[in-house]
């Protein structure tokens, strides 16, 4: 039989993957603090792959068009609706404490003013403005984080060598001058957009064709932390990063890492395309909100503005629901940690800071009877958040003599449920202790 104190196990234990192999966890906790309290954040992939609703960047690379067809829509990416305050009240309303947009993608054209080549859309495009500089302003009007999306390949620069599995393109190890020149390109961008716009968050992009060495990931981590020591960089610059980005797909287990975020489409595509109605409804985007945040988490929620700068409906819905339903819950969201093991509560848990008060997610219509396992501590108050409903709970099972604690039922009546995820706060008498033996086993 053991007992444990849920706050050292997992607060007291520092785990390191791939996004952090090659940095000290003590050097980036208290830069990281924000981000592990934010939670959300949206992510924006605008660009000109919108004109024509095709794959943003992978469509010339994989060969469904051809990279000069694809260029083409350089001419109809006009932003002639584009509204950065609207944005970002959009995002404010969501409850996202950061956003992330793209700098520029895989296919090299910029979404602000660089001045390191013509490949833009204020110098190629009709749009002629720089969408980065005012959605920045906006966001920080209203106190929340901005980062940039930054791809680190570039298949448009003629210096690059990796371009539509083009053997032609030259052998790095044949040709450093030219990949110096390249470098020298793409550290240059990094370099403006680190004057230009300060961001407090980097996420890079295309790392896996070159190695730490050949993109001089080291150096590159430096030219964004000599102008802002306080910039926290995702885990995508091999093994330079703070925190880890996986990919559309959920852990099923708990990351082994200090932070992460899970960055998710609304629907089938982060690009805007027009075919793809496979939209996630807001339960299935809460469910997964909660999931993530349960295992320790952030949710880092993709939308796909249109050419001439408007967001489709169905995600202006979405982050709207999202953004009603926590209004009635974030408590149990944000500035949280994430919760309690697997087997102990049949759905995602969270934790007050100083442990003394536990969340419990209900998904869809679940009502009744409700069961806690191995909770090593006294219930002061349930009570469902979003509206104030006081639920009555007893103890099962316990025996006097025994130290193993009995089993917490809880009954939760269908009017008191949220009509997506229902939360409920159960306050304690001390900071949680969970019983993890095995019963009268000795």
């Amino acid at each position: 039989m053991k007992k444990i104190i849920l706050f050292a196990l997992f607060n007291g234990v520092s785990f390191f993957g791939f996004a952090q192999t090659k940095i000290e966890a003590k050097d980036i906790k208290e830069k990281m603090q924000w981000f592990a309290d934010a939670k959300l954040g949206i992510f924006i992939h605008t660009g000109i792959y919108a004109v024509n609703g095709i794959g943003e960047s992978w469509s010339f690379h994989n060969k469904t068009i051809s990279h000069a067809d694809y260029m083409k829509q350089l001419k109809g990416f006009t932003l002639k609706k584009y509204n950065p305050a609207q944005w970002a009240d959009l995002i404010q309303e969501s409850g996202a404490k950061y956003a992330v947009i793209t700098t520029k993608h895989h296919d090299g054209v910029a979404t602000y003013d660089t001045k390191m080549n013509n490949l833009s859309i204020v110098k190629a495009a009709p749009a002629k403005s720089d969408m980065v500089k005012p959605f920045f302003e906006e966001l920080r009007k209203r106190n929340i984080k901005c980062g940039a999306y930054f791809s680190l390949i570039d298949w448009s620069n003629k210096d690059y060598p990796g371009f539509l599995k083009d053997s032609s393109r030259y052998v790095i190890k044949n040709d450093y001058q030219r990949w110096n020149k390249f470098r020298a390109f793409f550290q240059g961008q990094i370099k403006e957009i680190s004057e230009k716009f300060n961001p407090d968050l980097w996420w890079f992009d295309g790392d896996w064709e070159h190695s730490a060495e050949e993109w001089e990931s080291e150096k590159t981590r430096q030219i964004i932390l000599s102008k802002n020591p306080s910039s926290i960089i995702n885990g995508r610059l091999q093994g330079y990063g703070d925190y880890a980005t996986p990919e559309q797909n959920f852990p099923v287990s708990r990351p082994a890492f200090n932070w992460w975020e899970l960055c998710m489409t609304i629907n089938d595509n982060w690009g805007y395309q027009p075919k793809d109605h496979n939209w996630k409804t807001p339960y299935e985007i809460i469910t997964i909100f909660v999931d993530a945040v349960s295992n320790g988490g952030n949710l880092l929620l993709d939308i796909g503005p249109k050419e001439d700068g408007t967001i489709p409906e169905e995600e202006v819905n979405v982050l709207k629901e999202l953004g009603a339903w926590n209004k009635r819950n974030g408590e149990a969201i944000f500035n949280s940690m994430g919760g309690i093991p697997q087997g102990h509560f049949y759905g995602p848990t969270t934790l007050s800071k100083d442990s003394e008060t536990l969340y419990l997610f209900v998904h869809g219509k679940s009502s009744g009877a409700l069961m806690l396992k191995g909770l090593d501590c006294k219930i002061q108050e349930i009570t469902v958040l979003g509206n104030g409903t006081k639920l009555a709970h007893k103890v099962v099972g316990k025996i006097s003599w025994s130290p193993v604690p009995g089993l917490v039922y809880i009954n939760l009546p269908e009017e008191a449920l949220d009509k997506y995820v229902t939360v409920l706060k159960l306050k304690l008498d001390k900071p949680i202790k969970l019983y993890t033996g095995q019963g009268g086993l000795q």
